[in-house]
């Protein structure tokens, strides 16, 4: 019998034996494979001396990678990872009792969300497997968050995710960076672990992501960086119980116990809102005017969070019309359109349970709907925590951050800058904010400075690091901007030709490459002639939106070497390529039209048709009559501005928070097309009194319509009281009242925490206010819990705060029991608490814990008075 027939019949007998769900992974890697004609991406799953356990494992990443991870990282990574992860399972105490299939989606895999991949998970092991030696799993998931808020703690930032190494590099991220970072660090020992989202809370602004991590059998939720003395506590119970939806995605086919919301080629998306809030199922059937079912409608529920109804859910309708999902108990905008036609309704969880929405208006009409928008009213349950294991945990607490500090320390001061600039001959004031944004990252930024400085080329290096982000000076590595500096001509653009930065993408050294691999006649033909390279992309790009459900980007180089992208890759590819070409192209921030200047005139690309062609513009203006509280209203706060895109609205973004006087209150040019205006006046319990219009803006005409804010007819009333002649003791150690440092009136009083995450934003939004708070003249009294705790503050404390604002110390607790008292609080609830109240000892507002645009909500109450 011949070798080749035995291991033929092996090979029959082990594809016998193989489960089913073994059998769909080959069959989706195999798929997944043929679509790769250009290159060798799969060669590791050949290699010698794979184990079979290993090469199936390779297998069933590669099926569900999405098409960045097959270009951009080597087989070679993705094995380390694999055997990283067998031999954690092997060495721990708790690798044994993990089930397969959790093992399979919730500890082998790399990615966590759309960050850069890196080597954290053998970095990470090494560093955390001393540390939990004898505890048990339960313990050792507390033991890996407290270890992460050593190296890490909460800062906003902007939407592009770090990778963990970068997190523990810059020592902050925002929550989906800490998220992916615990995440990552979970797994490394060998702990299932996932990130739930709240894609956007309906109570306030805003969204949050913690971690759920797998102990002996159940799922648990923690704050990622945020260590509690015991699991399923964090600062977000109370608003997760308000919640409307939570979910995660899972890596690969997923058929676990959750109600899966949707299934696409990465991942399966599941709903988890049950191990946090109070649920209900609403079906949706759509119909034409006749009331006939619609099939292949696309149906979009909307949460309202920063003035628009953000799809959280997005589904095609079935032969019968139905489209469903389950939430919490409060409202939804849920938009359906097929072709031209739409319609748009408010649904209530809990209350409607099969509703129909018909397809009753077309596109260019002209009208307005008015939509009251409850939020869920919330429910949480705490669990229990003793003195004394919160004492502990207070004390590892400040410890860890004591330990990040010191690191934070070695950061280039402003003396090593000026030192750094006199030896490179730079203008210290003109390096130090690069320097200083850079944090862990300075020795990349200072080698690259230093390397130009050595050429000469000191102010272009400048002009290439004012086009970065922030979050780029945290980590991008100096050969890259190398690559853009020295391989773009000196006269280009700064702004569209030199500029690393297209879109939300991960920056790589793609100028020298694209200059090396496309030939000097293909290059001299599209510099002649942009309209080529547009026909080359829609020639030459096979586009997968399908494959990339991340929100990953491919980097330019891997789009060429596969020949294989989505749109958003293939439009930073098309920039990327100009660019190196040094044809000017960018992708407009507002629109997301991907743009190319030729003989002076701005150009948008058409992918589809392979033409290209001067953008059709109208003008827009806004007609705004001030309510009593609101002047003038701001983007994304009070209203924003959406353009139909064929299955419906796609969100224009112009400035965060800019305000209408600048944007609309004379006409602003905009593209012609169909829009949606939402605006809304947020109420003190979190409700919306919503509007809702829709007009058209056509080529070269002028469009007037109104922004209407809906005035609330809510008075200012009394709802508790508070004792103005509270004592507390001021920074200096002397004792004093509320009374005698605020005077007769109106004041603001507030209980605050330090360095979490409901305190920053709060401290931040009323900074945001600082001017319209100091016009009022009234005190703000912060008070902290104790004097470690204000000390703490003052270590790094939140900028631009209004000069009416005074600090305190509640050192025995009186106050902070009164306000909960009177206020009847529930124990457990969450700083920050703030109070509008007068020295007759009435309350007029109050907050607790977390919310968002905190400025606004006081300044709300205070025009009222």
């Amino acid at each position: 019998m011949s070798r080749l027939f035995c291991i033929g019949v092996l090979c029959a007998l082990l594809s016998a034996c193989a489960s089913p769900f073994e059998k769909q992974v080959k069959a989706d890697f195999e798929e997944k494979k043929a679509l790769f004609t250009q290159g060798d991406f799969f060669e590791v799953i050949d290699a010698e001396g794979l184990t079979s356990e290993e090469r199936n494992a390779l297998m069933f990443l590669y099926a569900y990678m999405p098409v960045g991870d097959i270009t951009d990282y080597s087989g070679e990574f993705y094995l380390e990872n694999v055997r990283s992860s067998f031999a954690t399972r092997e060495e721990t105490t708790w690798g044994k009792s993990i089930p397969d299939e959790v093992f399979r989606h919730f500890v082998l895999p790399v990615r966590v969300n759309n960050e850069a991949l890196d080597r954290s998970r053998m970095i990470f092991h090494d560093e955390l497997m001393p540390r939990l030696e004898g505890l048990s799993m339960y313990d050792a998931v507390l033991e890996v968050n407290h270890w992460c808020h050593e190296k890490a703690n909460y800062q906003p930032s902007d939407a592009r995710t770090s990778s963990p190494l970068a997190t523990v590099k810059t020592a902050y991220g925002r929550c989906g960076e800490e998220s992916t970072f615990l995440v990552a660090a979970l797994r490394s020992v060998g702990i299932p672990a996932r990130q739930v989202y709240t894609p956007r809370w309906a109570h306030t602004d805003d969204n949050h992501a913690w971690v759920e991590a797998w102990a002996d059998g159940k799922w648990y939720f923690l704050g990622a960086c945020e260590p509690e003395p015991v699991l399923n506590l964090g600062w977000f119970n109370e608003p997760a119980s308000r919640g409307m939806l939570m979910h995660t995605k899972v890596f690969g086919r997923y058929e676990g116990p959750e109600d899966v919301m949707r299934t696409t080629a990465n991942y399966t998306e599941i709903n988890v809102i049950g191990n946090y809030a109070q649920n209900a199922p609403i079906s949706v059937r759509v119909t034409d005017i006749n009331g006939k079912p619609v099939a292949d409608a696309c149906v979009r529920f909307g949460i309202y969070n920063y003035a628009e109804f953000y799809p959280v859910s997005s589904q095609h309708t079935g032969e019968d019309g139905l489209a469903s999902l389950s939430a919490g108990l409060g409202d939804m905008v849920v938009l359906a359109v097929k072709d031209h036609a739409f319609g748009m309704r408010k649904v209530s969880f809990g209350k409607d349970k099969e509703v129909e929405l018909k397809l009753e208006h077309q596109v260019g009409d002209t009208l307005s709907l008015s939509l009251d928008i409850v939020p869920p009213a919330g429910d949480s349950t705490l669990p229990d925590v003793t003195p004394e294991q919160r004492a502990e945990n207070d004390i590892r607490f400040n410890r860890e951050d004591s330990i990040r500090n010191a690191y934070i320390a070695t950061f280039p001061d402003a003396d090593a800058i000026r030192t750094f600039a006199s030896e490179t001959g730079y203008d210290a004031e003109a390096v130090t904010p690069y320097i200083i944004a850079s944090r862990g990252n300075a020795s990349e930024i200072e080698a690259f400075l230093k390397d130009a400085a050595e050429r000469k080329m000191r102010k272009r290096a400048l002009d290439l690091l004012g086009t970065l982000a922030e979050k780029d000076l945290r980590d991008a590595e100096a050969r890259v901007l190398d690559d853009h500096l020295y391989h773009t001509d000196s006269l280009a653009d700064v702004a569209t030709v030199l500029a690393p930065r297209i879109g939300n993408e991960m920056l790589t050294p793609y100028r020298s490459f694209f200059q090396e691999v496309i030939s000097e006649e293909d290059a001299a033909r599209f510099r002649a002639n942009p309209l080529a390279w547009v026909e080359w992309c829609k020639d030459s790009l096979t586009l997968r939106d399908d494959l990339c459900t991340v929100g990953t980007v491919i980097s330019p180089e891997g789009v060429w070497k596969s020949r294989i992208a989505d749109r958003t890759s293939r439009n930073t590819f098309f920039v990327a390529v100009a660019r190196s070409l040094g044809i000017p192209a960018w992708i407009d921030r507002v629109t997301g039209y991907v743009l190319y200047k030729e003989n002076g005139e701005d150009v948008a690309v058409d992918f589809e048709s392979g033409s290209s062609e001067q953008v059709a513009e109208g003008t827009l203006k806004l007609a705004y009559s001030p309510i009593p509280r609101l002047d003038d209203p701001a983007y994304a706060r009070h209203f924003s501005l959406s353009r139909f895109d064929g299955e419906g609205f796609a969100l224009q973004t112009h400035p965060d928070f800019e305000p209408w006087s600048n944007l609309f209150k004379e006409s602003a040019v905009l593209p012609a097309g169909y829009y949606m205006l939402v605006s809304g006046n947020r109420l003190a319990k979190g409700g919306v009194l919503a509007q809702v219009s829709f007009f058209g803006v056509e080529q070269g005409k002028e469009t007037d319509t109104e922004l209407v804010v809906r005035e609330s007819d809510e008075e200012v009333s009394v709802i508790g009281s508070f004792n103005s002649e509270a004592k507390f003791q001021t920074p200096e150690g002397e004792e004093t009242s509320v009374l005698l440092t605020t005077g007769r009136g109106y004041f603001i009083v507030g209980i605050v925490g330090v360095g979490d995450e409901p305190t920053n934003h709060a401290l931040k939004d009323i900074a945001a206010k600082a001017k319209e708070l100091e016009a009022w003249g009234r005190k703000i009294v912060l008070l902290f819990p104790s004097r470690a705790a204000y000390e703490k503050y003052t270590a790094a404390p939140i900028e631009g705060l209004p000069a009416t604002v005074v600090f305190g110390i509640d050192a025995d607790g009186s106050v902070e029991a009164q306000i909960r008292e009177e206020m009847k609080l529930r124990a457990g609830t969450r700083l920050p608490i703030l109070l509008i109240a007068d020295t007759f000892n009435r309350v007029v507002f109050e907050s607790h814990g977390y919310t968002i645009g905190m400025g606004d909500q006081l300044l709300n109450t205070i025009h009222g008075l």
